[in-house]
């Protein structure tokens, strides 16, 4: 029997395409989905892509009345949890909106599982719950550390989804531990689409290479990596989608309960990905150096050699091909 999947967020960027992952691999997936961070055309662009048409719900997934009355009357084999507020800057300048929003709707959407007899949870987590990690690559057991209230939002969602566990065994989690998601689906219909000023650097990039802003700002070109500017972790959002496929599998055919990282398990520099983008959109991309940022470390990557052993993931598409998929997506004029 096909197993029956509640996508929260499912409209997102990461949502989106984990959606059309979960699709591809044959579950049969509703979309929950507030819109307060999503444009509206996402499920007919979904719909386009796959042949068939989206079922959606537009729920704030903090309304526990909305949630109880669609826990009753769908039959969900599990929950993949991706509503939530994700800005940095954001969650610094209004950190009890991002804890009543990432901490409240988890709170309420295992209220809402528990009182249904759903005990499987797929968590969007986020490596931020590393803090300033000393070591690399960065394995799942560095001691966590939350940076800013984002990252406090997502280790107090992990450690939520653990205590939960161990008062009531039927719990199933993956929590998975996002590094830099960036790129875009092959079809070109769906794509990261940042409201104001992009806060990645793909994205600033992106809007470089179309005309919509002037020049890149690299921040520092003086750390000890091999070009001088920072480097990071960053992992094809296609990629990332089959992670949650495979995390679902896990959940529902070994009932194991998992905590991976999700990345490449190597750096790009910021040269590098401006150079790569270049290639991709086939014109120099302008740029200018800038002092750091306070806070900023040289070098974050992952340890991917657990999610390989428990998931059997490795990360397939590399950077040239996140950033093709990106300008495709971004010069159809999203």
């Amino acid at each position: 029997m096909t197993a029956r999947i509640l996508l929260t967020g499912g409209a997102g960027y990461i949502g989106s395409h984990t959606y059309l992952a979960l699709v591809e691999a044959g579950y049969e997936v509703v979309i929950l989905d507030s819109f307060a961070n999503a444009a509206h055309d996402v499920p007919d662009r979904l719909a386009q892509i796959t042949g068939q048409p989206v079922s959606l719900f537009e729920v704030d997934v903090r309304d526990q009345s909305c949630l109880e009355q669609l826990f009753s009357a769908q039959n969900f084999d599990a929950v993949v949890h991706f509503a939530a507020l994700k800005s940095v800057g954001d969650s610094c300048a209004d950190p009890l909106g991002y804890m009543d929003c990432n901490l409240g709707g988890l709170i309420a959407l295992m209220q809402a599982m528990a009182g249904n007899g759903i005990w499987n949870l797929v968590f969007s987590s986020s490596a931020a719950v590393y803090g300033a990690a000393k070591q690399l690559p960065i394995p799942e057991a560095t001691p966590r550390s939350a940076a800013n209230p984002y990252g406090y939002t997502k280790l107090v969602g992990e450690q939520i989804l653990t205590q939960a566990a161990e008062a009531e065994p039927r719990w199933r989690h993956g929590v998975l531990r996002y590094f830099n998601p960036v790129g875009a689906h092959p079809s070109g219909l769906i794509g990261e689409d940042p409201n104001g000023v992009p806060a990645n650097l793909m994205p600033y990039i992106a809007d470089v290479a179309r005309g919509k802003r002037d020049r890149v700002q690299v921040f520092g070109n003086d750390y000890d990596t091999p070009d001088g500017t920072g480097v990071r972790d960053y992992i094809h959002v296609m990629d990332l989608a089959r992670g949650h496929v495979l995390s679902l599998n896990a959940l529902l055919q070994q009932g194991q309960s998992h905590t991976v990282n999700l990345g490449t398990g190597r750096g790009y520099s910021v040269l590098e990905m401006v150079q790569a983008y270049a290639a991709a959109c086939g014109h120099d991309i302008p740029y200018d150096i800038a002092p750091r940022r306070a806070g900023d470390p040289a070098a974050s990557y992952a340890d991917v050699t657990k999610a390989r052993e428990a998931l059997g993931f490795e990360a397939e598409l590399d950077l040239d091909d996140m950033c093709a998929s990106s300008w495709n997506w971004v010069s159809r004029g999203p």
